[in-house]
């Protein structure tokens, strides 16, 4: 018997309780493969020069304890002054008691302003120690916390992670309006992340994962698994409505939306397979998490997801809400269906609006400049202007470069020599500011010296002294001494050289992406033009989102509206994942809503007649699928961090756009004007295997379409 999705359906639905039996099965094996492994946690997310860096000052713990600063200032008062002395003495009373060591106070040039410094000897709140030193804040007297240790990031991960299920389940209820349809792709959604969670303990003893990989896993899992299971639930409620009996409608669903989610599923972990074309430790782990659960997803739901049906049957609409809309109750959406008539009387006028507003959009991503913010604002409380104000007072403040190297036997005190030699020459030079501790290594065989770059640490000014310090200074004075080996990293030197891992990789991944995306739907649809199609609306759709990420973070537009001190450029990371993650969940709509415009084709429906039946039936999936995917997202544009602040706009806006403009309006336009030519597949391709699809026109059969199906009831 040939293995299909209807098949496993079938079977599935034949034999419900042992298809969720085996479900909870792997669920639990995965849970226990967990606890059996453990996670291995990425050291650093260092690459190329950096990353040998922090190899060595992990492998000689070398590394330079962390400081934690406090920041006064007063534009009318001298340091002393009764009133600023006071503040002084209540921060380092604080700062020492909070941090458990000696604290320090320098003094800026023109003294009226102090830095109060101190190592960090044991755990603190930073909320708490923040709040204390905003306490010494007066109408004369301004203090800041430079926060290097905030885990404001965490935080934001921890209530995206504790929100995102409860947002999913209310989009899905006013969706549904019944309360048991909302809960069955929730509950799918969730077991299929439980899974892919347990699935990351063996997955990271070979790609060992940063901590972020788990919040990623848990919204790409539950945006597929919310979205397979709404193609199959709105399916099923759909073949019922047409009167077909419980069974009878489940098994045309597992046949048709089975198909569908394969295809989606498969051309999404493509596009996050991309990943791994970059070569770095963070993009592989990723990848390897959402690739895990995005199968766990495809798994649940052409297995499990119809067992559920078949013994909820009827009852999947209990629960009903009044006056909300019932998704897949029969009735065609109204609105989107309104929206693509007046698209397909006036394909050309709709074609140019909406490829113009994208095309708009996008124009801003030329000048898209990226960088790791991690310096750019010392914490999410101080602003980049205070920042430059701190380091124009205090210039050793701004981030440093660390440069890590060890000596062979009997050279140490040659290596130290060559380092304060190294110190001397850039002080000359103004690559770096002092003060420039070093700290030598437990085993006496290597050190860290901490040279803070002139600029801010990680702005342009920073990256050319990096270069200075990495082609001449170093090559001159540390690298002269036999035998020794030498490295740079801090956030600098990590941000050039992931940029440069970055910018080396992307053109691989994109065309990686591309050209798999492109085999996938050419073999699924036996169709040349519709796979081109697909990936020039994906494309704008990312384009687009990129442009708004330059005008919302580059521009300046919508600081007080989001809550941030913009910094002029895009975290570094977040185009590629951008485009994969984008490109992964556009063509799952896109393969959802020409599947069922193919179908129509099948009965016989002309090209316009199927588009709009294709559009009228999937509006409402498509609809509340982005409106789950733009619920969770925003959570993000509301954190405090910048990077996750980012992450979040470019995604919701993406979303967004994706949903309305690209597939109610462009999709349409386009495919009203190619008519029959959507599916034409040349006689050299003959040889493709043949799916569900309709039979793709050849180059030498008549542009003709085919007659109407007469009307069903």
């Amino acid at each position: 018997m040939r293995i299909s999705p209807g098949s496993i359906g079938r079977w599935s639905a034949r034999r419900p309780w042992r298809a969720i039996g085996a479900w909870l099965a792997f669920v639990v094996l995965a849970v226990a493969a967990l606890a059996a492994t453990g996670t291995k946690q990425l050291q650093s997310g260092a690459t190329g020069e950096s990353a040998r860096a922090e190899n060595m000052l992990r492998q000689h713990e070398s590394r330079p304890d962390q400081r934690e600063f406090a920041y006064l200032h007063s534009d009318t008062l001298l340091i002393g002054d009764p009133a600023f002395r006071t503040a002084i003495t209540q921060v380092k009373a604080t700062m020492a008691s909070a941090l458990g060591g000696t604290v320090t106070t320098s003094i800026s040039s023109g003294g009226h302003s102090a830095l109060i410094a101190g190592p960090i000897g044991r755990p603190f709140s930073t909320d708490a120690l923040s709040a204390a030193v905003a306490r010494a804040s007066s109408s004369r007297i301004t203090s800041l916390l430079d926060d290097n240790t905030s885990s404001s990031g965490n935080d934001d991960l921890k209530r995206a992670e504790r929100l995102s299920v409860p947002v999913t389940l209310l989009v899905l209820l006013i969706a549904f309006g019944a309360l048991v349809a909302a809960v069955v792709p929730v509950v799918l959604g969730a077991t299929a992340v439980i899974a892919a969670f347990g699935l990351l303990g063996p997955i990271s003893q070979i790609f060992p994962l940063d901590s972020s990989v788990k919040t990623v896993v848990l919204l790409i899992g539950m945006a597929v698994g919310v979205d397979y299971a709404l193609f199959y639930v709105i399916r099923s409620r759909e073949e019922r409505a047409r009167c077909l009996t419980s069974h009878d409608a489940l098994e045309r669903t597992a046949r048709t939306s089975g198909h569908t989610v394969i295809v989606a599923g498969t051309t999404v972990a493509i596009a996050m397979a991309g990943q791994f074309m970059i070569g770095t430790d963070i993009f592989n782990g990723i990848a390897s998490g959402t690739i895990a659960v995005i199968a766990c997803a495809v798994v649940g739901s052409v297995t499990v997801l119809p067992a559920v049906l078949e013994l909820v049957g009827p009852r999947i609409d209990r629960g009903r809400i009044p006056f909300l809309p019932h998704l897949g109750s029969g009735a065609d959406s109204r609105f989107w269906p309104a929206v693509v008539d007046r698209v397909l009387r006036h394909p050309v006028l709709s074609l140019l609006a909406s490829l113009g507003l994208l095309v708009a959009l996008a124009l801003p991503a030329l000048s898209l400049h990226v960088s790791d913010p991690s310096s750019d604002q010392i914490s999410p409380r101080v602003s980049a202007s205070q920042q430059a104000r701190i380091t124009h007072d205090f210039p050793g403040t701004s981030s440093p470069a660390i440069v890590a190297f060890s000596w062979p036997t009997g050279q140490r005190a040659t290596a130290e020599g060559a380092a304060r030699e190294l110190e001397a020459q850039a002080l000359a030079g103004g690559t770096a500011h002092p003060p420039f501790p070093m700290t030598t290594s437990r085993d006496g065989r290597a050190a860290a010296l901490e040279l803070p770059l002139a600029g801010l640490g990680d702005d342009g000014a920073s990256k050319r002294a990096l270069t200075v310090l990495r082609d001449d200074l170093i090559p001159r004075t540390v690298g002269q001494v036999p035998g020794i080996q030498v490295a740079v990293t801090g956030d600098a030197a990590q941000d050039v050289d992931f940029t440069a891992k970055m910018n080396q990789g992307l053109p691989y991944v994109i065309a990686f992406v591309l050209l798999f995306a492109f085999l996938i739907l050419l073999v699924t649809f036996r169709s040349l033009v519709v796979p081109i199609k697909a990936i020039v609306l994906n494309l704008l759709s990312v384009g687009a989102s990129y442009g708004v990420l330059v005008l919302v973070f580059q521009r300046h537009w919508a600081e007080g509206l989001l809550g941030f001190h913009a910094t002029g450029s895009v975290i570094a990371w977040l185009p590629l994942f951008l485009f994969v993650v984008l490109f992964g969940l556009s063509m799952d709509y896109h393969v959802f809503i020409l599947s069922r415009v193919r179908e129509a084709i099948d009965t016989g429906m002309t090209n316009d007649q199927a588009l709009r039946h294709g559009i009228a039936r999937t509006a409402g999936v498509v609809t509340s699928a982005a409106l789950v995917m733009f619920g969770v997202f925003s959570l993000f544009a509301t954190a405090s961090s910048l990077n996750l602040k980012q992450a979040g706009v470019g995604l919701a806006v993406a979303v967004v756009l994706d949903a309305t403009v690209v597939r109610a309006v462009l999709l349409p336009a386009s495919m009203k004007l190619l008519g029959d030519w959507n599916w034409y597949l040349p006689r050299w391709l003959e040889w493709l295997p043949r799916g569900h699809g309709p039979r793709a026109r050849r180059h030498d059969q008549p542009l003709v379409a085919p007659a109407p199906a007469q009307s069903r009831s």
